[in-house]
């Protein structure tokens, strides 16, 4: 286990080869709230033998094997981690053409990122992203803290995160919070100029379509999107197979090797 010092903590990471040398982008993979470095588990060795690109894994603030979390998060804790805690992670293991590939709140991160241009970056792609609050995600949010509470999921993320009910509390709360409601960060997507590739699930519990039509029809890159049937939030998870294509695809046609 390796580790960064980044945005003010102690972040672990891995890399993973891609099995090739290459002089190419470095992709970078980016969790979801209740995610980290080991609950990608093999997804990114996979995207990374399928496009001979090396990819960067890490655990944020709070999550995995990262500095336990210790205040609580902020509305505003996604614009953080993009705008300042990202390029710190960038600049202190020297990447410098990154093709970042988010999932959940991780897709919205990356937005931000490229929308405020706060460093380089080569391309996107995002699974399951947020870029407005809706009724379906705070439903959903709400059943979780009840699973939370009523089953073994405690014990279950206690195998991945160092402190599993600061974990899930920190990211369950801010979303429950009435003032979370006007969290919007449709602003950042115009200046979103990079080729940007969506994956959605059809029955995804999280968020309905309406989150990547948004960013379609708002981004000045070249987009694609794949709409991906008996799949819910989780596209690398449902439809591994099927997501390991869609981005060996597009990144292999955004930078061939």
């Amino acid at each position: 286990m390796d580790f960064v010092q980044a945005g003010g903590h102690r972040l672990e990471y891995r890399w993973v080869e891609s099995g090739t040398q290459s002089s190419g982008p470095t992709l970078v993979f980016l969790h979801e709230g209740l995610g980290s470095t080991a609950l990608w588990k093999s997804f990114p060795d996979r995207v990374a033998q399928a496009t001979a690109c090396p990819a960067l894994v890490y655990s944020r603030y709070g999550y995995g094997r990262s500095d336990r979390m210790t205040q609580s998060h902020e509305v505003d804790y996604m614009h953080r981690e993009a705008l300042d805690t990202l390029p710190d992670v960038l600049a202190g293991l020297s990447v410098r053409d990154p093709i970042l590939i988010g999932h959940s709140d991780g897709a919205s991160i990356a937005l931000i990122y490229a929308g405020a241009r706060r460093g380089p970056v080569r391309g996107l792609v995002l699974m399951a992203p947020h870029v407005f609050v809706e009724d379906i995600t705070v439903n959903s949010i709400a059943r979780a803290k009840t699973t939370f509470q009523t089953s073994d999921l405690a014990r279950r993320l206690g195998r991945y995160h160092d402190d599993a009910a600061s974990t899930f509390y920190g990211w369950n709360d801010i979303w429950l919070r009435p003032e979370f409601r006007a969290w919007n960060i449709e602003e950042y997507l115009d200046r979103v100029a990079v080729p940007t590739l969506l994956i959605q699930g059809n029955d995804d519990q999280y968020g309905t379509r309406a989150q990547v039509d948004a960013i379609a029809t708002r981004v000045s890159g070249p987009v694609e999107l794949v709409m991906l049937d008996a799949c819910g939030h989780s596209p690398h998870v449902d439809r591994e197979q099927a997501t390991v294509e869609a981005i060996g695809k597009f990144l292999n046609d955004l930078a061939p090797k």
